[in-house]
């Protein structure tokens, strides 16, 4: 069957494949592509700076809320190091009061001075007995 001129579509516009179009417009498929990329390679960049202050400001949180640990004991890139060694810090650190307290039990002495006990009257001459003696009975000293 032949076809009418009024039955055929026009083909001219039609293109196969993909279009390639050197000093076309900036709306081609590869200068929006090319666009794209360095958009977000810009919001990366911008992304991993709040990352690394985010990342500074818990660190200085964490130091802030340990006083009592020494801040470079305190460290990490992540704020999953940074809360591993805070843990770690404050395992030490409860070692090391434990440790104290243990010694300043043992080396405890009790307030006041100590109760008087009586005097050795060991190695002491009869005359020092004697005068001794006299002194517990209240007499003359």
């Amino acid at each position: 069957m032949p076809e009418n001129e009024e039955t055929k579509e026009p083909q001219e516009n039609l293109q196969v494949g993909p279009q390639t179009n050197s000093g076309g417009p900036p709306d081609s498929p590869v200068a929006s592509t090319s666009e794209d990329l360095e958009a977000i390679k810009t919001e990366l960049a911008s992304v991993k700076e709040a990352y690394a202050q985010a990342i500074s400001k818990y660190l200085e949180a964490a130091r802030a809320l340990n006083a009592a640990i020494p801040q470079d004991v305190i460290a990490g890139q992540t704020i999953e190091e940074i809360d591993a060694s805070v843990k770690k810090a404050k395992a030490i650190a409860n070692a090391v009061k434990a440790n104290l307290e243990a010694q300043a039990k043992e080396a405890k002495v009790p307030a006041g001075a100590p109760t008087r006990g009586e005097i050795s009257l060991e190695g002491l001459s009869p005359r020092e007995k004697i005068a001794a003696g006299i002194q517990q009975k209240g007499g003359i000293s």
